[in-house]
């Protein structure tokens, strides 16, 4: 028979720690919901609530935070210089951007620039030829930070490059998300690191920054060359995105280059994030460019659990609030919370041509079903979601009227809006917005428009299952 007095002490630790992850929810939750939520859990199940919470839980990256701080003098120091460049428009003093565009700026802590160049990558064919060539014709330095890298061909590819620009004397900086390159083959990295590359992870950096968390991820997708040429956008390094894993079908996914001052936003973004993995700060090109290669406005803005607001929530809210004709959406994953749901309704009300465009097959099957429950809400509303057919769509594209348009790594989900670290690239130029409006045009052909009956037609079962999985879109 167990000792009660052994017993005692355990559920006495027990509570304690319930206590604890109470007291920390009070002092920091977002949402009332969420809190609502974990502080029933702690009470009534600390048993299984503590350790859930201790790897879930956290809604703010405290440590990143920390680590910004100690960073912050030099960051500053190269975001003011970035934005008394000649080529901003987001200085005090001048007017050139409307209300929408300047909150932007403020949100993401860096400007609006012009003289730059964007080119649209739309399958992966055609971001992994031009990232390619971009990392081949590098000759100072190439710096990486991916959510997924595999070491499949493709990866392989990419390793083999940077390997050869290594031996050509060309600075490498490796930066991965662990939980998101779990599969990677340590060998993999060895080899790079004894090429000369620095790598590093997101998500162990030193001793001190253990943690038991998968919250927190390094979502953003981006590749900066000699500090003149960038890519952002949703494609990882993995063959699937070229449809030849296992068969597979090609991945719908979209990617940007870019070139002229906005590279130096990518820049500083990976500068931030290597700089808490490692607690590095490389010795980077940071000069302007003399020759601007176009006549493009571009706004980096970068996004995570670690800023002052919710600006990935913000952003998508502010698109959606200041739309005027309409409003299309591309994300894979479709779980939006409450504020969002509202903002949609709203302004397919007033008139806006809102669609969101989401697959019919999906990696997740949980985030499937979570969509079907958003159906009657969103035909009310006269909301349009689209189902795209052939594949898997995974790209994140925004475009707001014939404003803007923006590609990136965030999508329409909790994880984003709170918990990634997601970056995305926004451009008013017509040429660039034209060409986004045609490629959504082609993916909308390609698409079936979900009805009311999708929903209301199946059985009981089902639908109890939907709304059973949307509670869970905090997770999702």
């Amino acid at each position: 028979m167990p000792d009660t007095s052994l017993l005692a002490i355990a559920l006495g630790l027990l509570y304690l720690g319930s206590a604890a992850c109470i007291y920390r929810i009070l002092l920091t939750y977002r949402t009332t919901q969420g809190a609502i939520a974990w502080i029933i859990s702690l009470l009534g199940l600390p048993y299984l609530a503590v350790p859930l919470f201790l790897v879930f839980g956290r809604s703010r990256f405290g440590g990143y935070v920390k680590a910004r701080r100690m960073g912050d003098k030099t960051l500053t120091a190269l975001l003011n210089r970035f934005e008394r460049k000649s080529t901003s428009l987001s200085l005090p003093d001048q007017q050139q951007l409307d209300n929408q565009l300047q909150v932007l700026c403020k949100l993401g802590r860096q400007p609006f620039t012009e003289g730059n160049r964007c080119t649209l990558l739309r399958d992966g064919e055609a971001t992994f030829e031009a990232l390619i060539k971009a990392m081949e014709q590098a000759t100072s330095y190439i710096l990486l930070e991916f959510y997924i890298v595999r070491s499949d061909k493709i990866g392989q590819r990419i390793k083999s490059i940077l390997e050869h620009k290594l031996s050509e004397g060309v600075q490498v900086w490796f930066l991965y998300d662990d939980i998101g390159s779990f599969g990677l083959s340590r060998i993999y990295l060895r080899e790079l690191e004894k090429a000369g590359a620095r790598v590093a992870s997101f998500g162990d950096g030193d001793i001190r920054r253990l943690r038991f968390q998968i919250n927190f991820r390094n979502h953003r997708k981006l590749l900066v060359c000699d500090g003149k040429i960038g890519f952002v956008g949703g494609i990882n390094l993995g063959d699937e995105y070229l449809g030849t894993a296992m068969d597979q079908e090609p991945w719908r996914d979209t990617h940007c280059r870019i070139e002229g001052p906005a590279v130096t936003g990518l820049q500083l973004a990976w500068l931030e994030n290597w700089n808490w993995a490692s607690n590095e700060f490389p010795v980077l090109d940071w000069s302007p460019e003399h020759r601007l290669p176009g006549d493009e406005r571009v706004l980096v803005l970068p996004t995570g659990p670690a800023d002052t607001w919710e600006t990935c929530t913000l952003f998508f809210l502010n698109c959606i609030n200041n739309a005027r004709t309409r409003l299309w959406i591309a994300s894979p994953y479709f779980v939006p919370d409450v504020q969002i749901v509202n903002a949609l309704q709203l302004a397919s009300l007033r008139g806006v041509d809102v669609r969101i465009i989401i697959p019919e097959k999906s990696d997740s099957r949980l985030v499937r079903l979570a969509a079907y429950s958003y159906l009657i809400q969103a035909s009310h509303a006269g909301i349009g979601i689209y189902r795209y057919q052939p594949g898997f769509m995974h790209q994140k594209v925004v475009l707001v009227d014939n404003h803007y348009a923006a590609v990136g790594t965030a999508n329409l989900d909790n994880r984003s809006m709170r918990l990634n670290f997601e970056i995305t690239a926004i451009n008013t130029s017509e040429r660039f917005v034209s060409e986004v409006d045609a490629m959504l045009r082609e993916d909308l052909a390609h698409c079936r428009r979900m009805t009311e009956q999708d929903y209301q037609g199946r059985s009981i079962v089902f639908r109890l299952t939907c709304r059973a999985v949307r509670l869970l879109a905090p997770l999702l």
